[in-house]
């Protein structure tokens, strides 16, 4: 019996001695802490363990409780650091975090255009980014993650943890939170910790809780549901993986443009559809401007350029604009670059030597899977040299630009490939439980939340899904007051997809666009709201793309935003109506500032039976005056403004130049 004992308390102390004190992911050396509020750490250890935190020369103890769960609030701290925080168990086991800075923490969610990393702005802002780092400004990246399980205590461990701004830290992280750190710090001078949580292509009903949804969506929450079982969603995942590889294998047997050209020592040397000289006299000849290819598989694009002698052998930069969807580009034979869908830039780096005097000639393998292969109009396709090469704001001194002429030939047609794809980030709840629910309750300062470009197929619930989301984010941080500026969509006409001729022509009627629904949905929502503001940013889109470039504007706007929220109620932001008046066949409306003044574009109004016409407007001061082309005063009365999906046309903005939101206003 002795014996049994003393085995026992052996085991216990190699139990205690191997107890191990946990913290979330966000916990590292390097973290940026809120500062002016309470800032808590938490944890787990063993159950019934005393927790003891020493910072700034004081100790904060805590009991970790029967789950083995453990909290300590820090209080209210000014901006300053470095400090280090030593977490220590009652066992003498301790976890050291050092270089803790206390500022502002900014959470920055949504999709793909919060995701845009610095890498595909850059050369919009080559000579910012080349010259500018700041260890005050700390860079934290969530690794995406989904679950259909319920919430999850943690996020993944990830390579972007409180890393300091700097051009290689940078690189692959937001767009928007490199230049809003930036933005934040210059304006308050104290540390700055971006938080970025995004996943292109998401839906906004993944980011919202489960009780949030169920009862007035049970349908969406049985979705997810369906996604629970494991060994189905893994077989499935395997089943498709299975079948693109067999696609692929397929394809590359059936091309031609890839049979191997060999050496006399059987090394491959070139595929023939990218050789200099292979003869493509008999291809046919199409105009990049009105082409597009609706097969599925693979086709050739080649088009000769000539080279002087002044430019042989330089390194340079081809611009081959934004293609869809996957391609593989070649110069004279090699290999010069690869992209596998349809959004990144194709900017290819071609090294030294590569090009040569006289005829040079660049070979592009579209390969299809779905939808039909074509090139963005209105994007550059050049070839760049000398040291400015990378720039595109602005364009480089010494470009050769591409003819839009090219020989086309088919490479191998392909049946559809078989898709049963498992995305799911696209199902409700799976992103809040694993990538949203585990950051709580991190002190932070406000939310950033820059999303609505997949929801604009049915736009109609959006705004009631956007006031669950800040619901249940300001619930799980127990903060009714936390502060949220939604960026509102940007310009875009996804008509381009497979609209003939180009360029696309505005659209100059009335049209019911979805895209406007969305944004008026963003606008009614933070209207009703008093501690969120709306970026408008409907002037910094491209009408080709989906994902704009000018990230650093899109970051002074949320920064002013933030401005109004936290600092200073009287920054001016866009022009919004407060008031409306009919007289006769006028409307006048009054806004809460003076607007640049001269005729508005893009209003529109309807009488009851709803059928919208374009009219006349006119601002002057704080008001604009719009002339109503209907024959007669109906009511109910409804104006629309800038109600399209890219509304260049639209022209109203304030007197430091911020453009007003489109909106529909009824009048009864």
């Amino acid at each position: 019996m002795k014996k049994i004992l003393l085995f026992c308390a052996s085991l216990f102390c190699l139990s205690a001695a191997d107890a191990k004190i946990t913290m979330p992911q966000l916990f590292q050396s390097g973290m940026v802490m809120q500062r002016g509020k309470v800032m808590p750490i938490w944890g787990k250890a063993d159950a019934g363990e005393t927790v003891t935190i020493k910072f700034n020369k004081k100790e904060y103890t805590t009991t970790a409780d029967a789950d083995g769960r453990w909290r300590i609030d820090l209080p209210k701290m000014k901006a300053g650091g470095p400090y280090k925080i030593e977490v220590r168990g009652e066992n003498g086991e301790v976890r050291e975090i050092s270089d803790v800075l206390i500022g502002d923490v900014w959470l920055l969610s949504g999709q793909s255009n919060i995701d845009v990393h610095i890498e595909r702005v850059y050369p919009q802002y080559t000579t910012e980014i080349d010259n500018y780092e700041n260890t005050y400004i700390r860079l934290f990246r969530v690794q995406n993650e989904t679950s259909t399980h319920g919430v999850k205590d943690d996020i993944r461990p990830t390579s972007i943890n409180w890393k300091p701004l700097n051009k290689q830290n940078a690189w692959p992280f937001s767009a928007v939170g490199y230049f809003l750190g930036k933005k934040m710090f210059e304006k308050n001078k104290v540390a700055q910790g971006i938080i970025v949580n995004s996943w292109g292509g998401t839906p906004i009903e993944a980011w919202i809780s489960e009780d949030s949804l169920k009862a007035d969506y049970p349908m969406l929450i049985k979705r997810t549901q369906m996604y629970q079982s494991d060994n189905y969603v893994r077989a499935q995942m395997q089943a498709n993986g299975a079948a693109n590889q067999q696609w692929d294998a397929i394809l590359n047997q059936n091309d031609p443009g890839i049979k191997e050209v060999r050496g006399e020592n059987g090394e491959v040397r070139e595929y023939p559809f990218t050789s200099l000289s292979y003869d493509d006299n008999s291809w046919r000849t199409i105009d990049q401007n009105n082409w597009m290819w609706r097969g599925t598989g693979s086709v050739w694009l080649r088009q000769h350029i000539n080279i002087d002698k002044a430019h042989a052998g330089m390194p340079a930069r081809l611009l081959l604009g934004t293609l869809f969807d996957q391609d593989i580009t070649y110069l004279n034979g090699k290999e010069i670059g690869h992209t596998y869908y349809q959004y990144p830039p194709r900017r290819y780096d071609i090294p030294e030597g590569l090009l040569r005097e006289g005829d040079n000639v660049i070979a592009v393998r579209f390969i299809n899977k779905y939808g039909a292969a074509h090139f963005i109009p209105q994007k550059p396709y050049m070839l760049c040299f000398g040291d400015d090469r990378m720039s595109q704001n602005p364009m480089p001194k010494d470009v050769i630009p591409l003819g839009d002429k090219w020989k086309m030939h088919i490479g191998a047609e392909m049946p559809n490939c078989p898709s049963g794809d498992v995305s799911l980030q696209n199902l409700p709840t799976t992103l809040y439980n694993a990538v949203l629910y585990p950051l709580a309750p991190y002190a932070i300062n406000g939310v950033v939340w820059y999303q609505g470009e997949s929801n604009t197929g049915n736009p109609a619930p959006y705004a009631d899904y956007l006031k669950k989301l800040m619901g249940c984010w300001r619930d799980r941080w127990q903060d009714q007051q936390m502060p949220f500026v939604i960026v509102q969509l940007a310009n875009y006409d996804g008509r381009q997809q497979t609209a003939f001729p180009r360029p696309i022509t505005p659209q100059a009627e009335p049209v019911n666009s979805s895209w406007a629904q969305l944004r008026e949905a963003q606008r009614e929502v933070v209207k009703a709201d008093a501690k969120a503001e709306l970026a408008v940013i409907n002037d910094l889109g491209e009408t080709v793309d989906i994902h704009p470039l000018r990230k650093k504007e899109v970051a002074e706007r949320i920064s002013l935003c933030f401005d109004r929220l936290l600092y200073n109620n009287k920054v001016k932001l866009s022009p919004e109506v407060v008031s409306t008046e009919v007289k006769d066949n006028q409307i006048i409306l009054t806004l809460d500032q003076p607007i640049q003044a001269g005729q508005i574009e893009t209003f529109e109004v309807a009488g009851a039976d709803g059928k919208f016409a374009n009219a006349t407007a006119i601002a002057d001061g704080n008001r604009i005056t719009i002339i109503s082309p209907l024959t007669s005063p109906l009511s109910p009365l409804s104006i629309r403004y800038a109600w399209k999906d890219n509304p260049l046309q639209a022209n109203a903005r304030s007197l430091s130049g911020l453009p007003m939101s489109s909106f529909e206003i009824t009048i009864k």
